[in-house]
């Protein structure tokens, strides 16, 4: 079919590109029209940088609870996870106060320059975090990492955009999945590296750095990551479109007058575009189909960041309140088992489910099977021994894997409801929304485990049976939003990518062609 292309349409493209040569996002572009196979190292990339911003948020887990134990601020053990919470939520208020400015500035500065001050900020503020010996101090450090990173949303956009359509879903999913993994391999980090006088005194004496900081060491393994990661990203190609004398609009008019072949005229053609390019320039306020996904994120965000404050605070306590009496090293253990399960569910199940039932599909499966899952943690604490691990590690596994089923799905619609010069500001306002949910999250579960725990004799839903019944209650409502009439699906409204367009004048399909990258 290549050979029966207009070679005037071709040599205007050839020329359209010639013209945008110094445009970073247009060279991309141009990579992906010529190389229809999956740009392996950037998703790598994308996957490195993910980590990094993911890790500082659960690597302090296993050790929240110790950590303000020896802050000495909550007067009886049963307060301890109440303020724990507090810690908790100080790196999402920071992020949430952030989120759209770091999407603005993305979307005019570029994505990459937002990623390296991400990862610096992950460097310096989280090895602070270790040097922490107080618990305002330690709330102050988290804020500041939130505040000055904005890693997550641009990393959202960029997957999207450096990927070609037909691994959208691939594209988004690594992003998922390394934060997924991220979440796993934070509180293994954290499980067996803080305290490491206690557990390693050969290696470790009392009186040494690590004895004195004794959550110094897992948090300083973390910045050498971030540092990496920083590095990383310098090879990271920019996707963000700049063109110092053509604005997106008139590029969008040039594509229109190249769709007039094959027998389109002009004036069909600027009405038809008419049609496909409002989304790019309305309110993302007024686009509900981003909007009502970003609710439904929040939703699931907010029981997914409860879950996983609970979930460790609830192992590491005592059995006396109802908790599993875990060390760090048990709970790390437990969830670096999880990771390797979320790992390979994503990288081989996740893109081909995706296709053959779509990703709201996906959401609402993953949200009615997280509910009876949840229900059964109650039981699982009763049991003990060789039980017990079996039975606690296959349910965490299931729970992480459906969580970022559920997370992805509703990603990849944020992405498909705008277009590129809005998608940074689209998941900056995703990413600020979430965050005040998940500023709620950690705080609540946190004070949510202190009462029940202080209520074991009660004779309606007593002690842990109270917050895994909360718990579902946010999944249920996550779930009915995901039902019409609340969440709209984006219309394939928007305008496309060259590669697309190209792909589809192959086949003399008239469509209008676009500079913007879009799923």
């Amino acid at each position: 079919m290549g050979n029966n292309r207009d070679p005037l349409l071709h040599k205007r493209e050839e020329e359209k590109y010639e013209s945008f040569e110094d445009c970073p996002g247009c060279k991309v572009d141009l990579l992906k029209r010529s190389d229809s196979s999956l740009p392996v190292k950037a998703v790598f990339y994308i996957s490195i940088v993910t980590l990094c911003a993911a890790l500082p948020i659960s690597s302090l887990f296993p050790f929240l609870y110790f950590m303000v134990r020896d802050f000495h601020i909550a007067d009886r053990e049963e307060d301890i996870s109440y303020y724990a919470g507090f810690v908790g939520s100080s790196l999402m208020l920071g992020r949430a106060l952030t989120s759209i400015l770091w999407g603005v500035i993305a979307d005019r500065y570029g994505r990459k320059p937002v990623v390296i001050i991400g990862t610096i900020t992950v460097v310096i503020f989280n090895a602070l975090f270790g040097l922490s010996t107080n618990f305002w101090m330690a709330i102050i450090l988290r804020f500041l990492m939130g505040s000055l990173c904005g890693i997550i949303g641009t990393m959202r956009a960029y997957a999207s955009e450096i990927c070609r359509k037909e691994y959208h879903a691939l594209g988004i999913s690594a992003v998922s999945t390394s934060w997924g993994i991220g979440l796993v391999i934070g509180p293994v980090i954290g499980g067996y590296l803080a305290q490491p006088a206690e557990k390693y005194p050969g290696v470790f004496s009392k009186d040494s750095l690590f004895g004195r900081f004794p959550y110094l060491l897992p948090c300083l393994m973390i910045s050498l990551l971030a540092l990496v990661a920083t590095v990383v990203s310098f090879w990271l190609p920019e996707t963000l479109h700049k063109h110092n004398n053509t604005n997106k609009d008139q590029s969008d008019l040039y594509d229109v007058a190249e769709g007039t072949t094959n027998g389109l005229n002009l004036s069909e053609s600027m009405k038809h575009s008419e049609r496909r390019i409002p989304n790019s320039h309305k309110s993302l306020l007024k686009n509900w189909p981003l909007v009502s996904a970003i609710i439904v994120y929040c939703v699931f965000q907010l029981h997914d960041i409860a879950y996983l404050e609970i979930f460790s605070l609830w192992a590491v306590s005592p059995r006396t309140l109802g908790g599993l009496s875990f060390t760090t090293t048990d709970v790390g253990q437990v969830l670096a088992i999880t990771g390797v399960g979320l790992l390979l569910f994503q990288l081989f199940a996740y893109p081909l489910v995706e296709r053959i039932v779509g990703p709201v599909m996906i959401s609402r499966v993953g949200a009615v099977l997280s509910i009876p899952l949840l229900a059964s943690y109650p039981c699982i604490a009763l049991l003990s021994g060789f039980c017990l691990s079996i039975a606690l590690n296959c349910a965490s596994m299931l729970k992480n894997v459906l969580s970022v089923s559920i997370t992805t799905g509703l990603l990849i619609m944020q992405n498909r409801a705008v277009a590129q010069e809005q998608r940074g500001a689209a998941n900056g306002l995703s990413m600020c929304s979430m965050s005040f949910f998940k500023t709620i999250g950690p705080a609540a579960g946190g004070s949510l485990l202190s009462w029940a725990q202080r209520r074991q004799d009660a004779d309606i839903l007593p002690g842990d049976q109270l917050v895994f019944f909360v718990l579902n209650v946010i999944e249920l409502l996550g779930l009915l939003l995901t039902f019409r009439p609340f969440l709209q699906e984006p219309e394939d409204n928007i305008p496309k990518s060259k590669n697309d367009s190209a792909d589809q004048s192959e086949n003399g399909i008239q469509e209008t062609l676009s500079l913007t990258e879009l799923p």
